[in-house]
């Protein structure tokens, strides 16, 4: 099982590279947002990589960090989704990005990628969410409330349903929802987790503006 790949890039296409391993050619499928870190032809390139195992072939699948293969592996997962609409989900969405459509449920974001349509982009949604569960919101809330130092405790779940409430009034004034997920999420982290309903949308008005 090959994991990782450190080689000189060889030759780049629409969505594969080839990687020259000491003299080896390896065809590395990639998304359109691995690709456009790459450097020039006969450079150093190192890729995170994960090996899919088929009767009739073994294909590679090449990504730039650990954080975008992560989600290829929970985009697979997911019933009617198989590598090449993965990639295609990861080439408009960066991790991140994705992170926060699906905490959000914003399906819109995910049915921008190529043969996802509304039905299999609420699947991944619903299906994913559990898994990163809120996790923009959450990691805010935890890195508001938690004290310094090694004993500090985590803080589970999301940061309460004014973050959701104060998401809704952002949508409801025209916002992307992924888009007003991540405004009160850098509010939360910067304000509190207590922050009321009220100045979670004020300020999450003015991320939003900026």
């Amino acid at each position: 099982m090959i994991a990782r790949l450190k080689g000189l890039l060889d030759d780049v296409g629409e969505d594969w590279a080839i990687l020259d391993v000491a003299g080896v050619g390896y065809l590395i499928f990639c998304s359109a947002h691995t690709l456009s870190r790459l450097p020039g032809r006969g450079e150093a390139v190192r890729m995170e990589i994960e090996t899919h195992v088929r009767e009739d072939h073994i294909h590679l699948y090449g990504f730039a960090d650990i954080g975008e293969r992560d989600w290829f592996r929970l985009l697979t997962g997911v019933q009617g989704v198989g590598a090449k609409v993965a990639l295609a989900i990861l080439s408009v969405l960066s991790a991140e990005q994705l992170t926060q459509a699906v905490a959000a449920g914003d399906k819109a974001a995910i049915t921008r990628a190529n043969g996802v349509g509304p039905k299999l982009a609420g699947r991944i949604a619903s299906e994913l969410k559990d898994k990163v569960g809120a996790m923009t919101l959450g990691a805010a809330a935890q890195t508001a409330k938690a004290p310094a130092g090694p004993a500090a405790a985590p803080v589970e779940g999301v940061a309460g349903t004014s973050a959701d409430d104060a998401v809704s009034a952002l949508v409801n004034l025209g916002y992307g929802r992924s888009e007003a997920f991540g405004a009160v999420a850098r509010v939360i982290q910067a304000q509190g987790p207590d922050v009321p309903l009220g100045e979670l949308v004020r300020i999450g008005l003015k991320e939003l503006a900026q």
